[in-house]
């Protein structure tokens, strides 16, 4: 049994709002009462477990500024979006389910009507790229709304959402003076849900049509851009820094410079994947790889992180095909491209850091590696039991770097 909810597998997304309470999420007593709420029941009724509380704070919300209260309007409004955001979680995959397009656009929607009632109002802007282009907010620092003052680019992982980063970074950020750019890329958000465009390993493409956009906006310092990821967006913001100049620093977190690495750290301590696994997972003997597929489909977690989610957002229909487009997704050969300083995390208890000390050793950059514990709480994945830790460190050295 989970923290909170029955099903670990629940608990692993419900619980990650209480990262978010220091920021303005909800409360504990909200996310215990929708705990209950769910009891034994499935991912849907965890689904409608949190749109339902969602649906009350809009409903507030709108009464709330119908009153001309417009600070608890905006405050309602916001954990609305965190809410909706929430439940897609258990449900987010394909075939896409049109319950998960509905939540997605209240989220957006009630995240839109917060963010048109800051003392600034701020405007969704698009970001041209390719044949489209990418939802986008730039909201400014709190004390700073009109100052030209550093800009802190924050970008996503698998099944994050602007939202997601809005409450986990871009609140701490704001309030210590930075201007903050939140967006969706190729295989998260709008960009997936509603475009259909999967993840792309090229994240310096993608990153490079955010700065150009960046650098027309007059608040923006463009001597002091940075990029910073979380979970998966902690390949994605150092592949970046590795191909675009005009990045003045770099974040990650975790340190995460290979995709495949990860997978075969996995495979081998799950089932002890042959050496073979150690050249291509795409090339696996067909016997290796029915192994694990088994291993995966008995596993709810990780049922739903490769066939349901993984397959979806990286743009493949079978594990050989998922497996192949994993390789793509590697630092490799690329580390010396990264010039600007740059820092890493490494939780205790995430996976996902097994390697970040090795990237961090292949790195000839100006860098810093932080380690995180779990007697402090911040021993897992994104430090979500203590954002506020991860936070006040990684913002610290960043004031520093930026002098």
């Amino acid at each position: 049994m989970g923290l909170l909810f029955k099903s670990d597998f629940h608990d692993e997304f419900g619980s990650w709002a209480l990262a978010y309470i220091p920021y303005g999420g909800i409360d504990f007593g909200e996310i215990l009462g929708i705990a209950q709420a769910v009891g034994d029941g499935d991912d849907w009724d965890f689904y409608a477990a949190w749109v339902a509380v969602a649906d009350r704070f809009a409903t507030e919300a709108t009464d709330a500024l119908a009153k001309g209260r417009q600070a608890v309007a905006r405050e309602l409004f916001l954990k609305a979006s965190e809410c909706y955001a929430t439940a897609k979680h258990p449900v987010f995959g394909f075939p896409v389910d049109p319950r998960l397009v509905a939540a997605s656009r209240k989220q957006m929607a009630a995240f839109d009507q917060a963010m048109a009632l800051l003392k600034k109002p701020v405007i969704p802007i698009r970001i041209p790229f390719e044949k489209g282009s990418l939802p986008a907010y730039f909201i400014p620092a709190v004390d700073y709304p009109d100052s030209v003052r550093p800009l802190l680019i924050l970008t996503n992982g698998y099944d994050g959402t602007i939202t997601d980063m809005y409450f986990a970074s871009a609140v701490a950020a704001i309030n210590r003076g930075y201007h903050c750019l939140l967006f969706d890329g190729p295989g998260q958000g709008e960009v997936l849900i509603e475009q259909g465009i999967p993840l792309r390993p090229d994240w310096e493409t993608v990153v490079s049509a955010v700065i150009d956009v960046a650098v027309t906006l007059p608040l923006v310092d463009v001597a002091r851009i940075v990029i910073s990821g979380w979970s998966l967006g902690g390949y994605l913001s150092t592949r970046a820094a590795s191909g675009d100049d005009r990045i003045a620093a770099c974040i990650a977190d975790p340190g995460l410079p290979s995709l495949s690495d990860s997978f075969r750290q996995f495979a081998h301590d799950l089932m002890g994947a042959s050496p073979e696994a150690d050249t291509n997972e795409g090339s696996l003997d067909q016997q290796v790889l029915d192994r694990l597929w088994d291993a995966i489909t008995s596993n709810r977690k990780l049922s739903w992180s490769i066939i349901q989610r993984g397959f979806w957002v990286n743009g493949t229909k079978d594990l050989r095909a998922y497996l192949t487009s994993l390789e793509l997704y590697t630092m490799k050969g690329r580390e010396s491209l990264i010039r600007c300083p740059t820092l890493l995390t490494m939780a205790q208890n995430d996976s996902l850091s097994f390697a970040a000390n090795i990237f961090y050793d292949s790195l000839t950059c100006p860098k810093t590696l932080l380690t995180f514990s779990a007697d402090r709480g911040a021993g897992d994945h994104c430090e979500m039991k203590n954002r506020t830790l991860l936070n006040r460190y990684v913002l610290d050295w960043l004031d520093e770097v930026l002098v």
